[in-house]
């Protein structure tokens, strides 16, 4: 194991604050182990940042009547003092609408592009006639082919966790308008992810299957079986970074091409103003590459982008992608839409100079190997139990 750790938490959504399940399940571990590294005396680099260019941002500013720009400003800032008020100890907490990340992400594409990596394909995609737009994956939802869910999205579904196209979709309809979309040609760029199968293979299947968690490896393993398929890697959309080639007028960047760069341009903004040198941590086999992240992510963080990675050539790949399952609140899913959740600056407000308090509720209770509950009961129990009965008594008689 190396002295150098590049550790990286998953970019939260700027289109809400973040809840007791983020926290849970990406970055009190995160954090945990990366204290436990610096303790260690490593060379440690914790990065992370806001994803401002997801789908769910356009919702959101739609719901609200206001710009993208206006919600991801809003929620970057809240998000940002969330961590900083529950001591997650970042090095770097950027965005993605950073003028660094716009530039570092659109050069990894042109690398891509110069290399041929890419195909361009005509393909059909879904378009709302009544707003005048094309779909992507995330403003379309039907009924997902595998669970029968019906409100899948065009691009998972959420319920049984499928890598889903719009095309698969049954009964689609638009999120824009409610109607049923039409298909309409349009020219986009894509990775052959089939290419990287072999790799893919050799380096988690045979190289990983004794160390990975078995979620990961499992998930992983599943996709590799079914055969992976070209993903299109830009997007017919007026919200994101734009596409840096003279052709691509009125296309974006597909989000999980630009966020997962922002690991790297965020290190490249941290080494800047540190003094250190970013290649060291992103290109050097004398560091130890991990993703923290849910288990919702794992297809992106294992398959997508380190096939990316592989195609530029000049990158590491993750020694290990620790993905945690779900946390649940009062024996029921955690619901942004149904506001059911612990929301973590609202804790802040609520339980003043509590926040070990809730790190170590969460630590203990932490959905490392399956989903698990949060209840105010157990956590109740934890603080005057564990924390102030046993704990608290423990250094009372060694201070007396």
């Amino acid at each position: 194991m190396s002295n150098r750790k590049m550790i990286t938490a998953a970019l939260p959504y700027a289109n809400g604050p973040v809840h007791i399940g983020h926290l849970a399940g990406v970055y009190i571990p995160a954090d945990v182990y990366a204290r436990f590294q610096r303790r260690l005396g490593k060379d440690v680099a914790f990065i992370c940042g806001s994803d401002e260019h997801g789908i769910p941002i356009t919702i959101r500013a739609k719901k609200e009547g206001v710009t993208p720009q206006d919600i991801v400003d809003k929620y970057h800032e809240i998000i940002k003092k969330s961590f900083s008020d529950l001591g997650i100890s970042f090095d770097e907490y950027s965005r993605t609408t950073s003028p660094k990340h716009y530039e570092t992400s659109q050069d990894f594409f042109k690398v891509l592009y110069e290399k041929g990596k890419f195909t361009e394909e005509m393909s059909e995609q879904y378009f709302d006639k009544q707003a005048g737009e094309f779909l992507a994956d995330r403003y379309i939802v039907g009924t997902c082919p595998n669970c029968g869910n019906e409100n899948a999205y065009g691009d998972q579904c959420e319920k049984c966790g499928t890598t889903l196209s719009p095309s698969e979709l049954i009964n689609p309809k638009s999120m824009l308008s409610g109607n049923v979309p039409i298909l309409k040609d349009t020219k986009n760029w894509y990775l052959p992810l089939n290419e990287y199968e072999d790799f893919l293979n050799e380096w988690i299947i045979e190289g990983h299957k004794d160390d990975w968690k078995p979620n990961v490896y499992g998930q992983v393993k599943s996709w590799l079986n079914d055969g992976l398929k070209p993903r299109a890697m830009t997007r017919d959309l007026n919200w994101g970074v734009p596409v840096p080639l003279p052709n691509a007028e009125g296309k974006v960047l597909y989000v999980w091409f630009d966020a997962p760069i922002g690991y790297i341009s965020f290190t490249k903004e941290w080494a800047e103003k540190n003094g250190k040198n970013w290649k060291d941590y992103w290109q050097s086999e004398e560091s130890d590459l991990i993703h923290f992240i849910g288990k919702d992510n794992i297809v992106f963080h294992c398959i997508i982008f380190p096939s990316m990675m592989k195609a530029h050539g000049d990158y590491i790949m993750p020694k290990n992608v620790p993905a945690f399952e779900f946390l649940n609140l009062e024996n029921d899913k955690i619901s942004t839409s149904r506001n059911w959740a612990v929301w973590a600056h609202e804790y802040v407000e609520d339980f003043p100079g509590q926040q070990d308090v809730l790190r170590y509720a969460l630590l203990s209770s932490a959905p490392e190997t399956k989903d698990n509950n949060f209840t105010w009961k157990d956590f109740q129990t934890k603080n005057n139990s564990e924390l102030v009965g046993i704990f608290g008594n423990f250094i009372n008689r060694v201070a007396v």
